[in-house]
């Protein structure tokens, strides 16, 4: 199957534009044509979505309930946005739009073997902007096995674009709604032994001489939402070597458990949490990416990689996505400058995660299990992270 207007290989040959793949995928295809390590994957485009939204004849109905909104007024938020994800959710995808997403799903899982879980990612237009920050704000789900998860979960994301944090940010940040679209990336899930996080500075005051990176055991999301201490490692930019560490408590790990066919929570053992997940070979490996993406995007970047289990050591370290960083990089150059080792204890995103609010519930450790990390228990299959959606009846795609 070749690339077209509904769907964009990640390797199919077509300049990404962000208004059509969404700051996610137009990343991840931007990054595949650069010649990095990205796992293979598609993009259900923002035509798929106008279309769908165009034949289903909400867009008034949206514009209508969102005019006028009052974002400190949670329970009309709420309410507002319960019935948009409902509507969004109970109506049918036209079938010829169901069928582009079926031959491409078919067309992914032609490359391997035997068929392969995938993770299926929002990527919304207005997010991964260099003057914006909406990581997490719209829905992930992980370990997807089978067309009918894959396309169920495509419908979830597309409803998350209206969840009450995500309204709430761009009523407060003077984000129109009008041409705000969702594509949505279908990408083959990455079996991690080791995952995290990596910025181009140091995150506690901007300094562009540094690279500081974040690692724990298992699959990364238990990074990204604070449920565990990874361990935090910050290098000099120049030479790569190291100018401090913390070991974090790397307690537990996100593991897929094949029989299940899905992920689960596992403790992990005393002398692993006792040194550092990272080799030395695989801590340089990590900081020549993260340069290589600032060089090639022009500015510091937050990026999330992974070392794959089942790739040979030398080809396993995988980059997952990589964003502007937003806090610090429109200010000037910050002068180099020691930091407490306090400040860095605990890693960079449980240091810089959100405080729990009304608007963003505080992540809870999930059962072991298919659940999401969300408070609320997603029905349906795959590991839900960053949503506040409530459970909702989820219709076939």
């Amino acid at each position: 199957m070749h690339s077209n207007e509904y769907i964009q290989f990640f390797d199919g040959g077509i300049d990404p534009k962000l208004e059509n793949l969404g700051g996610k995928g137009a990343s991840l295809v931007t990054m595949t044509s650069a010649g990095m390590p990205v796992p293979p994957g598609f993009v259900v485009t923002t035509a798929q979505f106008d279309a769908f939204m165009e034949e289903a004849g909400i867009t008034r109905d949206i514009h209508e309930l969102l005019a006028g909104l009052d974002p400190e007024d949670m329970a009309q938020v709420d309410k507002v946005a319960a019935a948009i994800r409902e509507d969004i959710l109970s109506r049918p995808v036209p079938q010829a739009l169901r069928e582009l997403t079926v031959t491409a799903y078919e067309s992914l899982m032609s490359r391997f073997e035997a068929p392969v879980p995938v993770a299926v990612r929002s990527s919304a237009t207005a997010e991964d902007l260099p003057d914006a920050s909406f990581a997490g704000q719209q829905d992930t789900y992980l370990w997807l096995d089978g067309v009918k998860a894959v396309t169920e979960h495509i419908r979830q994301c597309w409803a998350s674009l209206f969840t009450s944090r995500a309204i709430i940010y761009r009523l407060k940040n003077n984000i129109p709604n009008e041409g705000l679209s969702m594509a949505v990336v279908v990408q083959k899930m990455v079996n991690a032994r080791v995952s995290g996080v990596a910025i181009t500075m140091d995150p506690t005051n901007g300094d562009r001489s540094k690279i500081t990176i974040d690692s724990s055991y298992g699959v990364g999301e238990m990074v990204v939402s604070g449920q565990v201490t990874p361990d935090n490692i910050m290098l000099d930019k120049v030479t790569l070597a190291v100018v401090s560490e913390h070991l974090g408590d790397k307690h537990a790990e996100l593991v897929p458990d094949a029989a299940a066919g899905r992920l689960v929570e596992r403790e992990v053992d005393a002398e692993r949490r006792g040194r550092r997940s990272l080799t030395d070979a695989e801590l340089t490996a990590v900081a020549q990416m993260a340069k290589r993406a600032e060089k090639h995007y022009k500015c510091p970047q937050d990026i999330e990689w992974a070392l794959d289990a089942d790739l040979p050591d030398g080809e396993n370290l995988l980059l997952l996505q990589s964003r502007p960083e937003t806090v610090h990089s429109s200010k000037p150059i910050a002068v180099s400058q020691s930091v407490p080792s306090s400040a860095v204890a605990g890693g960079y995103f449980s240091g810089l995660s959100p405080a729990p609010s009304a608007a963003a519930p505080a992540a809870t450790t999930p059962p072991a299990g298919n659940a999401p990390s969300s408070a609320t228990p997603s029905s349906g299959s795959g590991f839900n992270l960053g949503s506040i959606t409530a459970s909702l009846l989820k219709p076939s795609f």
